[in-house]
């Protein structure tokens, strides 16, 4: 077995002067990172199939995005793009013949140090076919208004941080009541995303998501999806929607870089038609691209 992959950037200051290869199965991050002791970094997820990193370039914006938002050293992109292409390559046949992941992490390293801590991790993405078929989904309120992201930008909505024991408190919930996922709602009745997801609907024969603009994470693989349907000639749309309206779409799905899709099949205990042809003729496409 050659998966996990563990790839260290090792950084002097903001600079990386080393890519190393380690063993995943041994220590690597010091207990006082502060990645470790105050979840202070960022990170993203990118689905390989085929050997292909999929929306590699944008996950590398979004990456330096995310590190700009909590004032961390700007990643180069070169580096961990370069960094990307080996760990897979060392990955060899499973890149080819099974879905993988690859997570990128940078924290902004050792509490009183001034070098950021940086990894490059490849790994089997797991069985996605249960969520492909079809998910149970919560709404759950997140607390914030939807224009927080103008009004409190200390918040830090729309950045891909380390922080995730919200998220997973709220999947906690969602498994308590019997779910599997959650959608994350505005104060004001705003439908936003999920804890590690992008909520799309088809309302009125147009494809919906929430815009960037009201904190919500900038979707790679939503994004996919919506080009995939305005080839095929369909319209899409960026906007505000609410939850009555997400209860009367025609179909609902999450979008994320591993699972890539899944039919939302019943929202707050209310079961929802949605489309499985089109479904699994989108989702090959998505694992095609």
């Amino acid at each position: 077995m050659t998966l996990p992959v563990l790839l260290m950037l090792v950084h002097d200051g903001s600079s990386v002067t080393a890519v190393e290869e380690r063993d995943p199965a041994l220590p690597q991050v010091g207990v006082l990172d502060l990645g470790v002791t105050r979840g202070d970094g960022v990170f993203e997820s990118i689905g390989v199939v085929g050997g292909r990193p999929q929306a590699l370039e944008a996950h590398l914006a979004r990456l330096v995005r995310s590190a700009e938002l909590l004032d961390l050293p700007r990643p180069d992109v070169d580096v961990w793009r370069s960094a990307i292409l080996r760990g897979i390559e060392i990955a060899g046949s499973e890149a080819l013949e099974s879905e993988l992941l690859v997570k990128l992490v940078l924290t902004r390293g050792l509490e009183g140090g001034s070098a950021p801590t940086g990894w490059v991790h490849v790994f089997d993405s797991g069985d996605y076919s249960g969520d492909r078929a079809g998910i149970a989904v919560v709404t759950l309120d997140r607390g914030y208004r939807s224009d927080v992201a103008v009004t409190s930008p200390w918040l830090l909505q729309g950045a891909k941080t380390l922080s995730y024991a919200v998220n997973k408190a709220a999947l906690r919930e969602a498994a308590r009541r019997g779910a599997d996922d959650v959608v994350f709602v505005s104060s004001d009745g705003i439908v936003l995303e999920g804890p590690n997801s992008t909520v799309i609907a088809l309302l009125d024969g147009v494809y919906v998501t929430t815009p960037p603009s009201l904190g919500v994470l900038e979707g790679t693989t939503q994004a996919a999806f919506f080009a995939d349907a305005e080839a095929r000639g369909a319209a899409v749309e960026y906007r505000a929607f609410t939850v009555e309206e997400l209860r009367r779409a025609s179909a609902v799905w999450l979008a994320s870089s591993g699972r890539q899709i899944a039919p939302v099949v019943s929202l707050d205990g209310v079961e929802l038609s949605g489309d499985p042809a089109s479904t699994s003729e989108t989702l090959k496409r998505l694992l095609a691209r």
